[in-house]
């Protein structure tokens, strides 16, 4: 299957950026999941899950701003949730979608936690990948100690050793998975060497002394189906805090995947079908019976 690039501009006070989004299958499928990704990954992160996905939903993948083929923000001090939200709302907009899933992996998770406890909200299920309402101060110091930084690599093989160490936790399942990864995370410079496919300043944030996150007052805003995965050794989503997801608020499913980290990477098989198959359980068609009904 091959999957189609687009982009489309936001202009507000500051200035124009480009957002970039990868469109995998038919748009004829009427349910439309939507994949947002971590701090400093890119949309290409789910192609194994949107292609596994495709021949039952339309799988759309975003580049936030400032990561993969999304523009660079010129305010640095922009790089906020109140701004990813506005470009969520834009994105949707344009593409015309009312409703949708939404996969969120770390960042892309809290995106659609905030989106999911909006009035109205568009987010008709949620599926949460090592992410939750809580995250201790602890995960957030080791993932500044590199977001930010601007290595460069003489070349791929250097690239991919540097993402090898560094998305360890992930939990890829083979050779061809890290060779993806390179390829969507490293960027040709114009002197032939590669830079990380993402604006440096989205680090800028962890320069600042951390503390504990605590959202549990968006968390029991939320009245959609959610699905929590969690990686067996994470750090940022701790069992605790994924066990007391499942009694408050949307009260969440949880699925624990062994062999990883912070976050599982959605590229083994395994992976896939719980997501699959999690989204598939709801019939639309009776929810928009009821709609009628009411």
């Amino acid at each position: 299957m091959r999957p189609n690039a687009g982009s489309f501009p936001y202009t507000d006070d500051n200035g124009t950026v480009w957002l970039a989004f990868t469109d995998f299958g038919s748009r004829s499928r009427e349910r439309v999941v939507v994949c947002v990704h971590g701090l400093t990954r890119n949309g290409r992160d789910f192609d194994r899950l949107a292609t596994g996905m495709a021949r039952d939903f339309r799988v759309i993948e975003v580049d936030v701003a400032g990561r993969g083929r999304s523009g660079w923000l010129a305010d640095k001090t922009a790089y906020t949730y109140p701004t990813y939200l506005k470009h969520m709302a834009a994105f949707l907009d344009y593409r015309g979608l009312e409703s949708v899933d939404l996969v969120g992996t770390s960042m892309g998770g809290l995106i659609g936690m905030l989106m999911a406890a909006q009035p109205e909200s568009p987010i008709r299920r949620l599926v949460l990948n090592d992410v939750g309402p809580f995250i201790p101060k602890g995960a957030l110091e080791r993932i500044g100690e590199h977001v930010g930084k601007d290595p460069r690599f003489r070349n791929l093989q250097e690239a991919a050793a540097y993402f090898q160490t560094i998305y360890a936790d992930f939990g890829i399942p083979d050779e061809l998975g890290w060779s993806e990864l390179t390829l969507h995370s490293a960027i040709r410079q114009e002197n032939g060497t590669y830079a990380l496919h993402y604006d440096p300043a989205i680090g800028d944030v962890f320069q600042q002394a951390m503390n504990d996150v605590d959202l549990w007052s968006v968390w029991d805003a939320i009245t959609c189906p959610v699905l929590v995965l969690r990686g067996e050794h994470s750090d940022l989503l701790t069992r605790e805090t994924a066990r007391e997801m499942t009694r408050r608020g949307p009260k969440a499913e949880l699925v624990e995947f062994s062999g990883c980290g912070h976050a599982p990477a959605l590229m083994s098989e395994e992976q896939i079908k719980v997501v699959h198959e999690w989204l598939l359980s709801f019939d639309d068609s009776e929810e928009d019976e009821t709609a009628d009904v009411d």
